[in-house]
C-alpha cells in the first residue's frame, strides 16, 4: 500500500471539493450494487425526488459525484464513487487511483457477493486508519427471492399468518447467510472480523426522512446511528497515518 504525498492529498481534496468542517462519506462498490440509491436514502430522498443522485441499471457514475446532505443540521457530504468493474483499473490500484484516501469514512457496498476490490479497499483503509462500514443492500429483494425459491406463490395464498411466517424464516436465513459469507471472506483475506449492515433502501428512506421503524427494519437505524457517531467523533483532528 503506497502512502499518498501531501501534494496528492491536496489534489484529491480539490477534485472532490473537500471542505474542512464537513464530514465526507464515500460509497464504493461494483456497478449495480445500488450506491446511488443508497446515497439517496442516506439523504432522506427517494430516487425520483428532486436533487437525488441519478440511478439506473447501467452504471450512471463516470466520475466521483458529490451530494451535500439536504438537512442543514447534518454537516455531511455524500460521494458516489464509480463502480470498480466499470473502470480499467486493477483492484489493488482502485483505492489510490480514485483518491479515496481523503475521505473521512468509506462505505463498502455489495449486493450479491464480496469482491477482491472490496477486500483491497478494507486493506487500504485499515492501513490509513480510515473507518469502513460494510453494507449489503437490497435486502427486501433478496428476502423475496428466498421466499419465491421455496415455491411459495403469494398470489394464491390468502393466509396472512403463513406469509408472515415464511417472511420471518426467509429473513433469518438471509441475515445468517450474509453474515457468514462476510465473516468467511474476511478470514480468507486474513482481515479482522467486521460487522456487516444489512439494509433496504426503501426502509432506509423511512428511517431517515420519516423517523419511522417498520417491521422490515434490519440494520438501517443502527447504521445511521453508527455513521453519525463516527462523524461526531472524527470531525476534529483527522489525519492520514504516515507511520
Amino acid at each position: 500500500v503506497s502512502i499518498p504525498s501531501e501534494e496528492e492529498i491536496q489534489l484529491a481534496k480539490h477534485r472532490v471539493q473537500y471542505q474542512e468542517g464537513l464530514f465526507h462519506f464515500a460509497a464504493t462498490g461494483v456497478s449495480g450494487a445500488g450506491k446511488s440509491s443508497l446515497i439517496n436514502a442516506f439523504r432522506g430522498l427517494r430516487n425520483r425526488d428532486e436533487g437525488a443522485a441519478p440511478t439506473g441499471v447501467v452504471e450512471t457514475t463516470a466520475n466521483i459525484a458529490r451530494f451535500p446532505d439536504p438537512n442543514p443540521k447534518n454537516p455531511f457530504v455524500w460521494y458516489d464513487v464509480p463502480g470498480s468493474g466499470t473502470l480499467n483499473i486493477p483492484d489493488w490500484q482502485y483505492f489510490t487511483a480514485q483518491g479515496l484516501y481523503v475521505f473521512d469514512c468509506i462505505i463498502i457496498l455489495f449486493d450479491t457477493r464480496f469482491t477482491m476490490t472490496d477486500l483491497a479497499m478494507l486493506v487500504n483503509c485499515r492501513r490509513l486508519n480510515i473507518p469502513t462500514y460494510i453494507v449489503r443492500s437490497k435486502s427486501d429483494s433478496h428476502i423475496r427471492n428466498i421466499i419465491k425459491e421455496s415455491g411459495y406463490d403469494s398470489d394464491e395464498d390468502e393466509d396472512r399468518s403463513r406469509r408472515n411466517a415464511l417472511y420471518s424464516s426467509a429473513r433469518e436465513q438471509y441475515i445468517a447467510e450474509t453474515r457468514a459469507t462476510v465473516k468467511y471472506n474476511l478470514q480468507e483475506a486474513k482481515l479482522p472480523d467486521q460487522r456487516v449492515y444489512i439494509v433496504a433502501n426503501s426502509t432506509m428512506v423511512s428511517t431517515v426522512r420519516d423517523q419511522k421503524l417498520s417491521e422490515k427494519t434490519i440494520d438501517e437505524l443502527e447504521l445511521m446511528r453508527d455513521l453519525f457517531r463516527e462523524a461526531q467523533s472524527r470531525r476534529c483532528g483527522k489525519g492520514i497515518d504516515r507511520s
